[in-house]
């Protein structure tokens, strides 16, 4: 199974009905949301016939199925106390993944700092049935070892879900970047040894600081959703062969990366280039995320 762990639905039609929800996805996240853009806008059926039916409009999953693609992880960001809002809400993801349950994983997001940011929690996991959480400390202002982000870490334990942070540079506006320098993340992953976490993007530039988190502690990963300054060939060939050692990986954390394409920022290209072993490219394509979701004999 190839799943696809960082994906942004900000285009998406059954959520992009509302100019003003558009405009503040435009605003705040700093790209372009247009309706009816998803990655997964084509026409035709999907497979296992599931589609979107709203109005005219049938948004299908031609583009996975041409890329080989089986699940997606769609992810939100709670944005309330700091910036007024959603990039995309929890209930907008749960809206999307009941169309298509087989196709799409949906997180959850939480803002740290609403007053009921654990009751908030306890509906998405316990109620909506969301599989992880998302947060992005460099857009909601925060560091992970902070105190107050406590409750939520024992609550992702309490109900056994991932944690996606985002780590490393971010585009957006209003996002400081020292906030997710991935070292940052070393306290959590040593209070909370069971609390699985993914630091994305490589945590680039500091991807030599994610492969040694992902060496030291079992519960940290990493994902391929990096934003290429060139070719997504050329980039990859240096962070795998150059910025890591040319066998770091598949000797080393072959069980801790997860492709993610950071969709609908950028189309993961360039990973079926590196030169690896058929077992270490399963588990870069899915293995490991299904490890990381909890989806293992499932």
């Amino acid at each position: 199974m190839v799943i696809d762990v960082h994906v942004h639905p900000t285009g998406y039609s059954l959520i992009s009905q509302d100019p003003e929800e558009r405009a503040f996805r435009t605003r705040v996240f700093q790209k372009k949301v247009e309706q009816d853009h998803s990655p997964i806008a084509m026409t035709g059926k999907p497979s296992g016939g599931n589609s979107f039916d709203h109005g005219s409009e049938e948004v299908t999953f031609t583009q996975m199925d041409s890329f080989g693609i089986d699940r997606l992880v769609l992810l939100p960001l709670d944005l309330t106390t700091t910036h007024g809002g959603w990039i995309v809400s929890n209930d907008e993801i749960e809206k999307i993944v009941q169309a298509a349950p087989d196709r799409f994983i949906g997180f959850a997001s939480v803002d740290p700092r609403r007053p009921d940011a654990l009751e908030v929690l306890d509906h998405a996991f316990r109620d909506q049935k969301l599989a992880g959480l998302k947060l992005n400390p460099s857009k909601q202002a925060f560091y992970p070892d902070d105190p107050m982000l406590d409750p939520i870490y024992k609550k992702c334990l309490e109900y056994n879900k991932p944690i996606m942070f985002h780590a490393g540079m971010s585009w957006d506006p209003d996002c400081l970047i020292k906030y997710s320098e991935p070292v940052n993340f070393e306290e959590v992953a040593v209070k909370y040894p069971e609390l699985r976490i993914c630091l994305a993007h490589f945590g680039w530039p500091w991807a030599i600081e994610t492969a040694m988190l992902c060496l030291k502690y079992p519960n940290v990963y990493t994902d391929t959703s990096i934003v290429p300054m060139d070719s997504p060939e050329v980039f990859f060939r240096h962070i795998f062969t150059r910025e890591w050692g040319p066998t770091w990986f598949e000797h080393n954390f072959a069980d801790k990366v997860m492709f993610g394409s950071n969709n609908p920022r950028n189309h993961t290209q360039g990973i079926e280039k590196l030169e690896m072993r058929p077992d270490t490219r399963e588990k870069l394509m899915g293995g490991n995320a299904q490890k990381w979701l909890g989806m293992e004999g499932k």
